[in-house]
């Protein structure tokens, strides 16, 4: 049976959700299939060549151990440790850069620049949003008018984009390339509460642009995207690296749906 280190960390206090439920939820059914245990990220280094995979999970935002984290994948490529998610992707675990990158290729992504000198490219809007490249669960996020834009010294670090009036926030799941499910947000002002979402082709064909861009094999990403006023999808944000998945909130189809591929993938690695 495989042995799996399953890493998360059960105390973090994530605004809006649970993950140590979603966590122990999801353990709780692989253990059925492999030898799982659960471990801090903070605390993997004495079991990882002990086990045949290693699956990154809710461990919030490794800005708060950085250096271990920074180890960790250090250890991944010199020891050639197998990871799920895989550590080759382009998007949030490895920061915020990759919004430039998109914006500079022309991807449908909320507008996005790091120099205040090339405000004139974004669109002239009330308020804008400044992030931190490395930023993680809004760390650091904040909205200023354009006069208090300008007026801030802002470091070397920093995003800039438009504040978008959209009509609601929606997130698409993948597992590897295949579509799993999607969930959105029908009131802006509260992120998590979520419900279905009954996607469309054009909506799947969208969220897979992103996908196919990014250079994940074997893992499990959520594109997360805001439907603006006039009716098109801009991406928010690609997660790639430890994406909560709002399990409990799905019909118990689509969670043995995904559970069921999930483990397809995890038993092929």
């Amino acid at each position: 049976m495989k042995k799996i280190l399953y890493l998360t960390d059960l105390y973090y206090p994530a605004k809006g959700r649970n993950y140590y439920e979603e966590d122990i939820f999801l353990s709780g059914i692989l253990k059925d299939y492999f030898d799982i245990v659960l471990c801090n990220p903070k605390n993997s280094l004495s079991f990882e060549k002990d086990v045949d995979l290693i699956i990154f999970r809710n461990t919030g935002s490794v800005l708060a151990f950085q250096d271990i984290y920074d180890s960790f994948k250090m250890r991944v490529k010199k020891d050639n440790l197998k990871t799920f998610n895989e550590f080759t992707g382009k998007a949030d675990m490895c920061g915020k850069q990759y919004l430039l990158d998109l914006t500079l290729e022309n991807f449908p992504v909320i507008p996005t620049i790091d120099n205040i000198d090339d405000l004139d490219f974004l669109p002239d809007v009330d308020e804008y949003v400044i992030k931190p490249k490395d930023g993680a669960d809004s760390i650091g996020l904040e909205f200023l008018t354009k006069d208090e834009l300008i007026k801030r010294d802002l470091k070397d670090n920093i995003l800039i984009q438009p504040a978008i009036d959209f009509e609601y926030e929606v997130s698409f799941y993948f597992i590897n390339d295949k579509f799993e499910y999607a969930l959105y947000a029908p009131d802006s002002s509260e992120r998590w509460k979520l419900e279905a979402y009954e996607v469309s082709r054009e909506d799947i064909e969208f969220a897979k642009k992103f996908i196919e861009w990014n250079t994940i094999e074997n893992g499990i990403q959520r594109v997360d995207a805001c439907r603006t006023k006039d009716g098109s999808l801009l991406l928010v944000e690609l997660e790639d690296l430890n994406p909560y998945l709002s399990l409990l909130e799905l019909d118990s189809d689509t969670v043995d749906k995904f559970v069921k591929d999930l483990i397809e993938v995890i038993c092929d690695l």
